[in-house]
């Protein structure tokens, strides 16, 4: 299997490999909130009860009867008597009775017999009185119970990764731990011959893995666990040995480098022996990332990356990116960043749907995107990129003319 004849664009190379491939979640765990950040939520969360549980204030000040404000100025201020105070995580052990008022704490009960809180800031205490300089209407400055949620109402829903704001909520809520979705293993495997780990000195022809990195940081980003496999040489029977490795004791396997047509691309032919239904996608008509290889063995994608680093974290976020994200569990993936901008140069497409990366500069208060030069060995084009332009086979975009911008992680 050394040629591909046709190339599908990216849309029916989507539209292929989802007939053969459906990606599900697999186990669950159960967590400490502590330790749920970032994971995904494999359980429906509805409030136990209500949310705040009682009748609070919103301010430091004084408990009292809105209608023993009214009209109140700095000038006739309202007088007051003053009839205890509010502890904070105590009860109110005081009733408020007209013409008094009560000392209480953001966050303090609502003593029975208030309606509002007037901010100390407008109130002017003396001894036993407090003389209040601005009327209150009714509920101002309080937070009712339940005004956050009440008891049975719907909070987070399964396949939602959970943010901090999240997890802070399910303290709120009494809860102590979580189930989320267990993280999808995600086996690594780069091949080449001329690649070496950092960390070992190198001579002439060799260079060091990039691949295993970048791509270990976006399947983390995505929910997944990352498990690096090591480089292997281009040895057809070395890579198979090392891919069904990967498949028995992962999710997913990620194959980077000899994906091409060279004599010592060893890939295809590998991945193609790892089982049935086998390769659903070999060569797509995008750049950078043509010789892409979409594949299922046992019940697992298998995806063989081009070995330029640009061309696989290109591939990687295109179409792989989707598939990890839902053996994550995620029903909400994340939604793509985008900003609108204007072209500094212009930018002419081929026969391939191109994948451009650009800088974005303000110029005169507008945002221009600038093409950052470099071909797809080149890191650099990513890492100097804010973002990237797609631009259809035989299209093209003028310098001046407004495109969106996908903007990069």
């Amino acid at each position: 299997m050394k040629t591909f004849t046709t190339l599908l664009a990216p849309r029916e190379a989507r539209e292929a490999f989802a007939r053969a491939y459906a990606p599900r979640p697999g186990g669950t765990e159960r967590l400490p909130l502590l330790q749920s950040f970032g994971r995904v939520l494999a359980e429906e969360i509805r409030a136990a009860g209500d949310l705040p549980a009682f009748d609070r204030s919103a301010v430091d000040g004084y408990a009292v009867r809105a209608a023993d404000t009214v009209g109140a100025t700095s000038g006739a201020p309202a007088a007051l008597a003053l009839a205890g105070e509010v502890l904070m995580g105590e009860p109110a052990s005081v009733r408020v009775e007209p013409g008094q008022a009560v000392r209480i704490p953001t966050g303090g009960a609502l003593p029975p017999g208030a309606d509002a809180v007037v901010m100390q800031e407008y109130v002017v205490r003396t001894d036993r009185t407090v003389r209040v300089e601005r009327p209150v209407t009714g509920g101002e400055n309080v937070t009712r119970r339940g005004e956050d949620l009440r008891g049975g109402d719907l909070v987070l829903r399964p396949g939602r990764r959970l943010r901090p704001a999240d997890v802070g909520l399910l303290a709120g809520l009494n809860r102590t731990d979580v189930k989320v979705y267990a993280r999808p293993r995600v086996g690594l495997i780069m091949t080449g011959d001329e690649l070496i780990s950092p960390g070992q000195p190198s001579r002439a022809g060799q260079i060091y893995d990039m691949n295993t990195y970048a791509l270990a940081g976006h399947i983390e980003e995505d929910g997944a666990l990352p498990v690096p496999y090591g480089i292997v040489g281009d040895s057809l029977q070395r890579v198979i040995d090392r891919a069904q490795g990967a498949l028995r004791n992962a999710d997913a396997a990620i194959l980077s480098g000899g994906s091409s047509v060279g004599e010592r691309d060893v890939v295809a032919d590998a991945i193609a022996a790892l089982g049935a239904p086998g390769i659903i996608v070999h060569g797509i008509a995008i750049k950078p990332g043509k010789p892409t290889i979409l594949a299922v063995a046992s019940g697992k994608p298998v995806f063989g990356l081009p070995g330029n680093v640009v061309s696989a974290l290109v591939i990687y976020r295109e179409f792989i990116r989707p598939v990890i994200q839902a053996l994550a569990g995620l029903q909400e993936p994340a939604r793509r960043r985008t900003i609108r901008a204007r072209m500094a140069k212009p930018v002419v497409a081929r026969d391939r749907e191109d994948h451009v990366r650009v800088a974005l500069t303000e110029r005169a208060g507008a945002l221009w995107a600038t093409p950052v030069p470099g071909g797809s060995a080149i890191m650099t084009s990513m890492v100097r990129a804010d973002g990237v332009i797609v631009v259809p086979p035989h299209g093209s975009v003028e310098e001046g003319s407004e495109v969106e911008v996908e903007l990069l992680a």
